[in-house]
């Protein structure tokens, strides 16, 4: 069957990885012509590394790279860290995928629209 692949991928099983795993089982997903969509987004430190190994892999008319696209959420807004200054973002529902076919066309606070193309 033809068509574009989609997997979803709960925050149990990203919980169960290591980073390494994440960011290995992603890069070789999207190198396969999959989207990925993750339940629960990745840390900065995953992003980096993704798209650090993402470049390196990168080659003309083989890998063109990936499109990723999330949005946060706020985390441990209390008092003290309100009075701080400080407050944790992490991610969540995070979109993957082979950027010769994905595309954002709109990304806001609570919205993600992008294009899929074959």
């Amino acid at each position: 069957m033809k068509g574009i692949q989609l997997d979803l991928i709960s925050e149990d099983k990203l919980d169960a990885m290591t980073s390494m795993e994440k960011v290995r089982l992603i890069l070789d997903e999207v190198r396969n012509g999959k989207i990925l969509i993750l339940e629960k987004g990745l840390t900065p430190n995953e992003q980096t590394k993704l798209i650090e190994l993402t470049m390196t892999e990168i080659a003309p008319d083989e890998f063109s790279g990936i499109e990723i696209e999330s949005y946060p959420v706020k985390q441990n807004d209390n008092l003290l860290n309100k009075l701080l200054g400080k407050t944790t973002l992490k991610t969540r529902l995070t979109v993957i995928g082979p950027a010769a076919q994905l595309k954002t066309i709109k990304k806001s606070r609570d919205l993600i629209s992008a294009l899929v193309s074959p």
